[in-house]
């Protein structure tokens, strides 16, 4: 008898995943911000079909969201995503995150206002 084996991760996926275990509780990126910060800014689509297939425990997909603060697949269970983000405390009405620039990560720098 064989072990199974799994196919190893790309680069970019290997990127894209440690990117998403820092997602903390209780905050969001989307899939462009992952693809950005995994080196990668133009590939959100392809996080998302990293995201798909994942199904990793350690790894939570749940935080990573379409733009603009929609919900996005998750597996084909939006539901399911809408509870885990709520159980963190993540507000979300109807396919959209309430509240996304306090609970985005990492959190947006604001410029301050020009006093001139």
């Amino acid at each position: 008898m064989h072990p199974v084996r799994r196919a190893q991760p790309d680069a970019f996926s290997s990127r894209v995943l440690s990117v998403v275990r820092r997602i903390p509780p209780g905050r969001v990126a989307t899939y462009g911000e992952v693809a950005a910060l995994a080196g990668r800014p133009r590939a959100a689509r392809a996080v998302g079909n990293i995201m798909r297939g994942c199904g990793r425990p350690d790894v939570p997909c749940h935080r990573v969201i379409a733009a603009g603060g929609r919900l996005g697949g998750y597996g084909g269970s939006e539901t399911l995503k809408r509870s885990l983000l709520a159980a963190e405390g993540v507000i979300v009405s109807g396919s959209r995150i309430r509240e996304l620039d306090r609970v985005r990560w990492p959190a947006t720098r604001r410029r301050a206002p020009r006093t001139s």
